[in-house]
């Protein structure tokens, strides 16, 4: 079998509980329905139970994914005597087994998937940032065309809201901002919440124009939208630090950056967005740190060597 090494047939009975004291499953001799030559003839292209084997297989590696150890024992030691067996016609495969498989996948993925969101925004959270840049960077490195932008987003005067509103309405901010900074991002950018009221817009393959024009559209679309809806007086800014990492030319050596440099280049120019007046989109252009938007007319203070706001 190609599924559930030791993690699942050699679990420790001492640590979950579930198998003790039910003994090992038979393990069928090597010679079992050997070939003059020495080769079984219940190999996986020959064995009659192969696809009920490889459903049993199946849903022990997922219920082991899951902790579930004694459900797991359970199928596995199914497939371990199925393989054993002598039988010549190849069993039918219930369907409600074949049910079993596709309900716990489901789930399995499922679980995935929620494990890598933000609770209250249902944005990604910072363990998937933490993995899609590595892989972004090494794609980039590989057959990208554009480049990698990273945009820290941080809400102006965020503490002000919950203090004035409540949390309460300081949560439906929060949703709301995300649902903003979602709408209109490119293909295979997304939005991870950072951490409070900081979020991360990921935007690969893309130009530095065009990355400035996406994260100015997603500050304007915070400025204009109705807060009042929400609470009477409200009012609601972004401001935003862009750090865009061009692709490799052509046969050129690969990028050396790595996602937390990235991001600390965009945390410094969150700062420049923050002390040149909040509400703007700061990023660097020619070597001259610029802001975008309705800050275009504004001039941009200088980066900081320690990098720190609130």
């Amino acid at each position: 079998m190609t599924v559930l090494r030791p993690g699942v047939a050699e679990s420790d009975p001492a640590r979950d509980g579930a198998v003790r004291g039910v003994p090992a499953p038979p393990v069928p001799p090597a010679h079992r329905g050997s070939s003059a030559n020495g080769v079984p003839h219940n190999s996986s292209s020959q064995q009659p139970n192969a696809g009920l084997v490889q459903l049993h297989e199946s849903i022990a590696a997922l219920f082991a994914s899951r902790g579930q150890w004694r459900q797991a024992y359970h199928h596995l030691r199914s497939a371990l005597d199925l393989l054993s067996s002598e039988q010549i016609e190849p069993p039918h495969v219930p369907e409600q087994l074949r049910n079993e498989v596709d309900r716990l996948r489901r789930e399995h993925a499922e679980a995935r998937e929620q494990s890598l969101r933000d609770s209250l925004t249902a944005s990604y959270n910072r363990r998937y940032l933490d993995q899609r840049l590595v892989d972004l960077l090494t794609e980039q490195d590989r057959d990208t065309a554009g480049g990698l932008a990273v945009a820290l987003v941080d809400l102006d005067w965020f503490k002000q809201v919950n203090d004035t509103y409540g949390h309460l309405v300081g949560d439906r901010v929060l949703q709301r901002v995300v649902e903003l900074l979602q709408d209109g991002l490119p293909e295979g950018g997304f939005c991870a919440r950072y951490g409070g009221e900081e979020f991360v817009l990921v935007l690969p393959d893309i130009d530095a124009p065009a990355a400035v024009a996406v994260c100015e559209a997603a500050r304007a679309r915070a400025e204009r939208f109705p807060w009042q809806q929400l609470a009477t007086g409200l009012r609601v800014t972004v401001s935003i630090g862009l750090a865009h990492e061009p692709a490799p030319e052509q046969g050129g050596a690969p990028l050396s950056v790595d996602p937390q440099a990235q991001l600390l280049r965009a945390d410094s120019l969150l700062y420049v967005a923050k002390q040149s007046g909040r509400n703007a989109v700061a990023y660097r252009e020619g070597g001259r740190v610029r802001l975008a938007g309705a800050a275009a007319g504004r001039r941009a203070v200088a980066e900081p060597r320690v990098v720190g706001y609130y």
